[in-house]
């Protein structure tokens, strides 16, 4: 279904139940944020703010649920989309032996002319009301967390072209607003728009770009697909929407934008002008992505809609919005995956404690010895997935979504010295646990049964974690006695056929995990087990989803994950894990560590006192309190408290 606008998309939701609309005055300046958090982690609906001390009333969370991403991309169901692309696909690529055979594609091949973008010359709806004068501020732009640098644009839909070939890229990159005509633009290392701005560069000319806000909400998802280089966005909108998009020309640069957005913001970044410091920002991974240096985008003419509606989202810890964007992914891609790199693949998942690119889950049909690391190998090769940091592959039957059975699968099934196998290699700019940037290390898991030749005879693997359930077996009773760092244990769950013990540990000196470890296991305090994850005293032990999302984000495994030798030569068949929070004292690591995001005390007391006024059921107390302990200091880097 082809939505009008943004509008007629909010008229869905309403209509589906989906929306609540509140009267109330809220700030922009962090209010909204906590409102929206609340809301994001308790199912709560999508949330129209209609005072934001603008005329712009403003949409967030409008993708945060199965049901509202379904609405956006107009199915019932995601697994629609994946059958019309396999459909399609099989159509396009599938053997044709005779004319006859040719033939019988032409009408697939019109189907897909109809979804091809459509320049028009008339002005679009976008363009019915011109600012005077361009200016951010009369735009309800959040300023999402306390140590972020300012207010950010967080779901544009930013328009470049290449220089050379004049083919459109749309990519959706945050902009701090710094002035009414200026914002950063931070396109990352690797994506197409960061790509353009360097050809610009080389031709000494400035770099056009126009940033387009609502329309339909399929644009919004079109900006954060993953599609290969040269593949226009506003076709894959078009396939969603089944529905064309007619594009208008801006009226400052030559650029086109979808005439029915709400709002375009015209421009152009000079490759030649000095950067700009932009962030810190409260980001995806849960934690702050620190302060660097990006372009400086000028702002040259603002047009909207009569009417028009401000979207925007928050970032932070998970679950937030972008996980159901990130489900919508999984679904679309799966199909393609299958065809054109690994056509073994089952299924695929992504958790949303992994935050996209830390754990990618996949099942594969299993039919010869060292399928799996092809699969693994494959995959860090394709496209953005060569930002993932672990990825773990099972057989076909097992449910990825079912964490408890995925875990005891693992634990069955690996062999954690000859089973699991690391990389160096392009890791995402937000991994803060590299030791430098965009640079780090990957791991991925074998979790397949075996076929003899994949067995390895030479170490004696640690018996099967399936008695007991007080974790007596695996460590010593008076642990904690002997090594008074340790702060607390994970025990219960070998008892649960999970065979992984976790140990929260306070560091007081120098490689302090490794020296830990090689205690632990070569002295027998620990054995029986084929994980053993390290981790900072502050976390809570009890919340597994807690310990899975900082565990993920805190590890460069090739760095952080380690065997204890049992005599020279002669590894110890478990592998130590050092999630812990990393620094210049003790890991001798020289990188500023960002802060984990949690909303000031301030904005809590403010959003409790207004809430009764919002008409938004019983208080929801601040997801923020839950994590208030693992913050180490005050603003966006870590540091140690003296």
């Amino acid at each position: 279904m082809a939505f009008k606008s943004l509008s007629h998309f909010i008229q869905a939701l309403e209509a589906n139940r989906e929306l609540v609309r509140i009267r109330e005055y809220v700030s922009p300046n962090l209010e909204i944020t906590e409102i929206a958090d609340r809301m994001v982690k308790n199912g709560g609906r999508a949330l129209l703010f209609e005072n934001t001390g603008t005329q712009f009333p403003l949409l967030i969370n409008a993708f945060a649920s199965d049901r509202r991403i379904c609405l956006a991309l107009g199915v019932n169901s995601l697994a629609d989309i994946e059958t019309d692309l396999a459909r399609l696909m099989k159509d396009i690529l599938g053997p044709r032996a005779s004319f006859l055979d040719k033939l019988k594609l032409l009408p697939t091949l019109q189907e897909v002319a109809s979804w091809m973008p459509k320049s028009v010359s008339r002005r679009g709806a976008c363009q019915e009301i011109v600012m005077d004068k361009p200016d951010l501020t009369k735009i309800p732009v959040l300023t999402c967390w306390p140590a972020d640098g300012g207010p950010f644009i967080t779901l544009p839909g930013v328009h470049t072209v290449d220089p050379q070939t004049g083919m459109r890229n749309l990519g959706m990159y945050r902009m701090q607003v710094f002035s009414p005509e200026m914002t950063g633009m931070h396109w990352h290392l690797h994506k197409g728009s960061a790509r353009h701005y360097h050809q610009y560069k080389a031709m000494g000319k400035r770099m056009p770009v126009s940033v387009t806000l609502g329309g339909d909400p399929v644009y919004t998802y079109a900006a954060t697909a993953p599609l290969p280089e040269n593949l226009d966005e506003y076709l894959l909108a078009g396939f969603l929407r089944k529905k064309k998009v007619e594009l208008v020309k801006c009226l400052t640069n030559n650029l086109e934008v979808p005439s029915d957005v709400d709002f375009v913001i015209e421009g152009y970044v000079d490759p030649g002008e000095e950067l700009i410091l932009e962030g810190p920002f409260g980001d995806h991974t849960g934690y702050y992505s620190l302060a660097d240096y990006y372009p400086r985008f000028h702002v040259t003419c603002i047009t909207h809609r009569k009417n028009a509606v401000y979207p925007a989202t928050i970032v932070g810890i998970p679950p937030q919005e972008d996980g159901w964007i990130g489900k919508a992914t999984e679904r679309i891609f799966l199909m393609p995956i299958r065809m054109t790199v690994a056509p073994e693949v089952t299924g695929m998942h992504m958790p949303v404690e992994g935050v996209f690119h830390n754990i990618t889950l996949v099942s594969i049909n299993k039919e010869y010895p060292g399928q799996a690391i092809k699969i693994i190998s494959s995959l860090w090769g394709a496209g953005q997935m060569m930002f993932n940091k672990i990825m773990a592959v099972t057989d076909k039957e097992v449910e990825l979504t079912d964490y408890l059975e995925l875990a005891k699968t693992i634990s069955a099934n690996v062999d954690p010295v000859s089973d699991i196998h690391f990389l160096r290699g392009p890791v995402d700019i937000l991994d803060h646990a590299s030791s430098r940037f965009a640079y780090g290390s990957k791991m991925g898991i074998d979790a397949t049964r075996k076929f003899p030749q994949e067995l390895n005879d030479l170490l004696p693997l640690p018996p099967s974690p399936s008695r007991g359930g007080d974790g007596g077996e695996v460590f010593s009773p008076d642990l904690q006695k002997l090594f008074p760092e340790i702060r607390g244990i994970r025990s219960d769950l070998p008892g649960r056929g999970i065979s992984l013990v976790i140990v929260a540990v306070r560091k007081s000196k120098k490689h302090h995990i490794h020296s830990l470890a090689a205690e632990l296991l070569g002295k027998g305090h620990i054995a029986g087990v084929k994980f053993i994850l390290f981790v900072d005293d502050l976390l809570n032990l009890a919340s597994l989803s807690q310990l899975v999302w900082i565990s993920a984000n805190n590890l460069d495994p090739i760095r952080d994950c380690f065997y204890i030798d049992a005599e020279p030569g002669v590894k110890i068949p478990a592998l130590c894990m050092d999630a812990t929070r990393k620094t210049r004292e003790f890991d001798d690591f020289q990188r500023d560590w960002p802060n984990v995001i949690v909303m000031d005390d301030q904005t809590i007391r403010a959003v409790d006192e207004k809430w009764p006024r919002l008409e938004l059921g019983p208080l929801i107390p601040s997801p923020s309190i839950e994590y208030k302990s693992l913050v180490v200091s005050s603003g966006a880097v870590s540091r140690e408290k003296n």
